[in-house]
């Protein structure tokens, strides 16, 4: 706001200084004098701090004014309502009483009554405006102090939270060892126990009763069978599925990706997922990410699209952004899609790269 007043006041006095080159007065050196002591007790009133000194330094520059104006020139009253506004302005809370007040000396000029209202008017629109901005300023600084303080609060939340989430994986984890060692020791200690005990009867009843120990061993691999079949299926369910470790995974990189680099990225698939393998879904994970990658950089798109279609033959894998694209033709093979097509080449798949729509990348890959 102060900036705003220091250029009115200058404004007003180079409309001075210019008003008293065109009328050629004699009394030129008390002028220049009086221009120069107004300068110097404004230099100070911004260079004090208090607001009680200020308030004096405004008295006692109207004083001058109203001496220059009787003594020197009536032209130094153009300078009045300029520090009564700036002196009053917080004082009154209907604003244009100000401006009806700064307007009174209009009747002691009647010679300047056009350039003094004019002056006083637009004294008046600075100042408005300036208060009106301060306060829009101040409003956004509060808010944005308000949120910087919400951020930081939430900042700590989400590190508490992290924290509790690794806390609660690890305890996760223990409690899942600990429950698989169980379930082991229970599956293969019982199998085990009896299958010894069987082969203990049967060493010693060897020499004595053979039939007897040969129906005993033959339990006895009854019941290690039986406790092989119950360790693969017990396995068997703890392993997740191929749809679990590769398409989740890649969901949640998607969603990552999208959040952190602000992009619509559509995910489809279609078919029997299962069919994709462990290495196919390694290639199709480092293809994707290769291909996101070089549309972050190049293509300047808003949007990438991937789709997984598991057909009769093969699995196709695209990833198509809406950005400038490169002409047919133009397609030119860095290390990124040779690299995809070496990968891709290791299981005897294909990658098709296509600049004419947006940019695309298609990775074909064989069902065995």
């Amino acid at each position: 706001m102060e900036l705003w007043i220091i250029f009115s006041k200058l404004i007003i006095i180079l409309f001075l200084s210019f008003s008293y080159v065109q009328s050629e007065t004699s009394n030129l050196a008390w002028i220049v004098l009086s221009i120069l002591v107004y300068i110097s007790m404004n230099i100070t009133l911004y260079l004090i701090g208090s607001e009680k000194v200020r308030i004096g330094i405004h008295l006692l520059t109207m004083v001058l004014i109203f001496i220059t104006f009787r003594e020197v020139n009536p032209l130094f009253i153009m300078l009045l309502s300029n520090h009564f506004y700036e002196l009053a302005w917080p004082i009154f809370v209907k604003k244009w009483l100000l401006l009806v007040v700064g307007l009174l000396p209009i009747f002691i000029v009647p010679q300047l009554q056009a350039s003094y209202g004019l002056i006083t008017l637009f004294c008046f629109v600075v100042y408005f405006m300036s208060s009106h901005y301060s306060k829009r300023l101040n409003k956004y600084e509060s808010m944005l102090d308000k949120m910087r303080i919400d951020m930081q609060r939430l900042s700590k939340s989400l590190h508490e939270n992290k924290g509790y989430i690794r806390q609660s994986e690890y305890t996760y984890r223990l409690e899942e060892r600990n429950r698989i060692s169980q379930q082991i020791h229970d599956i293969i200690g019982h199998s085990m126990t009896g299958a010894l005990i069987q082969m203990e009867a049967a060493k010693t009843l060897m020499t004595i009763d053979q039939i007897k120990a040969v129906e005993l061993l033959q339990n006895a691999i009854n019941i290690s069978k039986e406790g092989i079949e119950d360790i693969r299926i017990t396995l068997q369910n703890m392993k997740p599925s191929t749809e679990q470790m590769g398409l989740q995974r890649l969901k949640l990189f998607i969603e990552e990706f999208s959040i952190q680099h602000q992009l619509r990225m559509p995910f489809v698939y279609k078919g029997n997922i299962d069919l994709i393998t462990p290495i196919q879904w390694k290639i199709i994970s480092e293809n994707i990410t290769e291909a996101l990658t070089n549309s972050l950089k190049y293509s300047g798109a808003t949007e990438i699209s991937i789709d997984i279609q598991v057909l009769n033959k093969l699995v196709r894998v695209e990833v198509r952004d809406n950005g400038k694209g490169l002409g047919a033709g133009k397609v030119v093979k860095g290390l990124g899609i040779v690299g995809m097509e070496e990968r891709t080449a290791s299981i005897k798949g294909t990658v098709i790269v296509d600049g004419t729509n947006g940019f695309s990348v298609t990775t074909l890959l064989p069902i065995a």
